[in-house]
């Protein structure tokens, strides 16, 4: 049975021996939960996993996440409690006579035993069921780490016997924070090399990383490296250096800051100039830094009505159905009915007529205020009402042989005012010419 020390939930001391010549990314590897960032739900106060630990038991678990989540450093905490002791293999090169032989282990010793599977997704039938019996009899308390669905993979004996904790991306501040935090440590990080990070070099990193840990801070090794070797290079990490350590087009890109306005700004002013190959330029660029395709798709939404209005009556719902298609789908089949939405409105025709009117008709608001409305426009459904004259002279346009009634329906306060201006584009041009004749015969019954 674990010692009352087991309620020391943060171990200060290194979960294991850390060589100095390490991978970046295994030297940070935080060796208590308090130096964790990120999962907070997972490690933070009153937490699942903290409980669990709080009450002296560690149950068999399967950490389920994408790569650089934490999955190998919450095995790798979690084997730092007092009395504990890991065996770790990894199911890429792990078989049925390595699985047997870390169970032999745990025989032997009276520590309790954390078998670490690494990949274990990556286990086939024979071997799962190999391992079954000996995590039923408690001989060893089964660690596994996942990229994929466990319900997919795992079997569902052994999956029956686990307990599924689901690890999250990390966020751009996260990593941004990891990457500082790596660049400033003179024990385990970069810090004697005196090379600081541009704020613009640290954000392009982290949205290279894509919420992946490990990744971002072997670029971030990789970018300090090459700073070095530059003749005359400062001490400043520049965002060039970082995209040539990279070994790509590391994207200038954001969620939340500058570039990300800058991006989705040049897409909708390209569809706006009827521009699909820029358009898709810019939407490529999006995608592939990462950005929510759903919030796309409400862009693609409001420019459908805002910028081709009634010129293409189908654009409007062209971009709902894209909008619905996108969040059923996910990534990366999504960015097919974007790509779709943003070639169509590209080339659809251009107007901005009903949005330029309604913006003519809240301007003649603010000015008139509340003006009365006419009495024949005003529902009647009382007598007193109806004794006031509400509804009275109402034309019901299905009785006039065109469905057009000529009479002014605007409080006589508000000016007569054309505002809306249909352009001579797409289906408006048809829309325009109609209204043209409806006002001309309404002009003279109010002069009549």
């Amino acid at each position: 049975m674990p010692s009352d020390h087991t309620l020391d939930l943060f171990p200060t001391r290194p979960a294991r021996r850390t060589d100095p010549h390490a991978p970046l990314a295994e030297r940070m590897r935080p060796r208590s939960f308090e130096e964790m960032i990120g999962q907070v739900g997972l490690v933070g106060e009153g937490s699942a996993l903290r409980a669990m630990i709080q009450g002296g038991e560690i149950p068999s678990l399967l950490f389920w996440g994408p790569p650089g989540s934490g999955k190998t450093t919450l095995a790798w905490l979690l084997a730092s409690t007092p009395d504990t002791r890991m065996e770790a293999l990894s199911a890429v090169i792990a078989g049925v006579k390595e699985i047997r032989a870390a169970v032999e282990g745990a025989r032997r010793t009276a520590l309790r035993t954390l078998l670490f599977i690494d990949e274990i997704h990556r286990l086939n039938r024979a071997q799962q069921d190999v391992l079954l019996p000996h995590v039923e009899a408690g001989t060893v308390t089964l660690i596994g780490a996942t990229t994929e669905n466990p319900s997919f993979t795992v079997n569902a004996p052994l999956l029956s016997r686990c307990r599924v904790l689901t690890l999250n991306p990390l966020s751009s501040d996260d990593i941004e924070a990891l990457l500082a935090r790596a660049a400033s440590d003179f024990d385990r990080g970069l810090g004697a090399s005196r090379i600081e990070p541009a704020p613009e070099s640290l954000r392009a990193i982290a949205d290279f990383a894509q919420g992946d840990a490990r990744k971002a801070l072997g670029l971030l090794e990789a970018a300090t490296a090459l700073h070095r070797q530059k003749a005359g290079a400062t001490s400043l990490l520049a965002p060039e250096t970082v995209r040539e350590a990279a070994g790509q087009k590391l994207l200038l890109y954001d969620r939340d800051r500058e570039e990300h306005y800058n991006v989705i700004s040049a897409l909708i002013k390209s569809l706006r100039a009827s521009d699909p190959d820029a358009g898709l330029y810019y939407l490529a660029r999006m995608l592939a830094s990462g950005e929510d395709p759903l919030f796309v798709a409400r862009r693609l939404l409001i420019f459908a009505s805002e910028d081709i209005g009634n010129a293409d009556p189908q654009a409007l719902p062209l971009a709902l159905a894209t909008h619905q298609a996108v969040e059923r789908l996910g990534m990366p089949e999504a960015r097919i009915p974007l790509a779709q939405a943003t070639t169509y409105l590209a080339c659809a025709p251009k107007s901005n007529a009903a949005y330029a009117a309604l913006g003519r008709a809240e301007a003649a608001v603010e000015r008139t205020g509340s003006a009365a409305v006419p009495l024949h426009l005003r529902n009647a459904p009382t007598a007193l009402s109806r004794e006031l004259g509400y509804g009275e002279g109402y034309d019901y346009p299905h009785d006039q042989p065109d469905a057009f009634v000529a009479r002014a329906n605007r409080p006589d306060s508000v000016p007569n005012e054309a505002w809306y201006q249909p352009t001579q584009r797409g289906a408006e041009k048809a829309m325009a010419d109609q209204l043209a004749q409806w006002r001309a015969r309404r002009d003279r019954e109010s002069k009549g």
